[in-house]
């Protein structure tokens, strides 16, 4: 497999050579550095503030509002979801350390097996992932999306960092594949933003909003009333249901307008709005992470769950 820099290069270097038989300019080839750049200045907005790769594969520091990537450990995995913290996961799972680190990280993977893992649930050893990871989500991504994640994280910053097994109270072939994969993403492309609710509903699936925010019923996530809810994380000091984000006008966001959706998120740009011990009032929601999205991409987000159904849910967002 060519390596994406190289692919980069060639796409840009390939017709000089043809058209002219020299060597590339420098022109040429400041223009395959900067197109390089803008794939990975891409990767790192998905990967930060979108999927959010980053704040699951880092430890958080639950002592701040919305618990922010405590510095220094970026992709080193480690970050623990377990049983005792949420009902319906079936067992302790540590998120993997993805940064470039050759023992205890992806640093020996090819771009294919990364991609793999990602959109297949498939490490490169031939494990399948528990679907916390979200696989099933990230199969819908478009591949130059996936492409873009793969080179941002094969710049950060190599941690030896070994995280421990995964212990399952279930067998794994109980969760696996789980929704239908498809088995080539190649042919996903990424919706215009001209159309803002398809749009929206590609960001949402890329950010796993779903997850956390529907209902469970016998260890199944309950469709039927998609983004209602209910969820409930036990944390260390602190115990925070997830909201109804439904456009019921009573229990959800329907009497939410664009702009107090945009502020919710908005307001942890500043490290004003997060750098503070909120005590028992705190969320497992990356708010911090999140904020980092542009106004235009959170207003698809805003326009497409205004076309949810609506699901009266009254949700106690801090339960004693």
């Amino acid at each position: 497999m060519i390596a994406l820099p190289a692919v980069i290069f060639m796409a840009f270097t390939v017709p000089y050579f043809i058209s002219c038989n020299e060597a590339p300019s420098a022109v040429q080839s400041d223009h395959a550095a900067d197109s390089l750049q803008e794939v990975v200045d891409r990767g790192k907005y998905l990967a930060l503030h979108v999927a959010a790769c980053i704040h699951c594969h880092s430890m958080r520091d639950f002592g701040k509002y919305s618990g922010p990537v405590i510095p220094g450990t970026e992709g080193g995995g480690g970050n623990k979801f377990s049983h005792a913290e949420v009902d319906d996961i079936p067992g302790t799972f540590y998120s993997r350390n993805i940064t470039p680190d050759t023992e205890t990280g992806i640093g020996t993977w090819t771009d294919e097996e990364v991609i793999r893992a990602m959109t297949q649930g498939i490490s490169k050893n031939g494990d399948t992932l528990f679907p916390i990871m979200p696989y099933p989500n990230y199969n819908r991504m478009a591949k130059d999306d996936l492409l873009s994640i793969v080179a941002y994280i094969r710049t950060l910053k190599p941690i030896k960092n070994k995280v421990p097994d995964r212990e399952l109270m279930i067998p794994m072939s109980m969760v696996y594949p789980g929704p239908v994969l498809q088995k080539d993403v190649n042919g996903n492309m990424r919706p215009s933003e001209s159309d803002q609710v398809k749009y929206g509903e590609y960001l949402v699936t890329m950010g796993d909003c779903s997850g956390c925010h529907t209902p469970f019923v016998k260890g199944e996530p309950d469709f039927n009333r998609a983004f209602a809810g209910s969820i409930v994380f036990r944390m260390d000091g602190f115990t925070v249901t997830s909201a109804n984000l439904t456009p019921d006008s009573t229990t959800g966001i329907g009497a939410w307008n664009e702009e107090v959706f945009i502020k919710k998120f908005s307001a942890c740009r500043e490290e004003k709005g997060y750098n503070y011990d909120p005590d028992k009032m705190n969320t497992v929601m990356p708010v911090v992470d999140y904020s980092g999205m542009t106004d235009g991409d959170l207003k698809a987000i805003y326009a497409y769950l205004r076309t949810a159904k609506p699901v009266k849910n009254l949700v106690t967002k801090y339960p004693k």
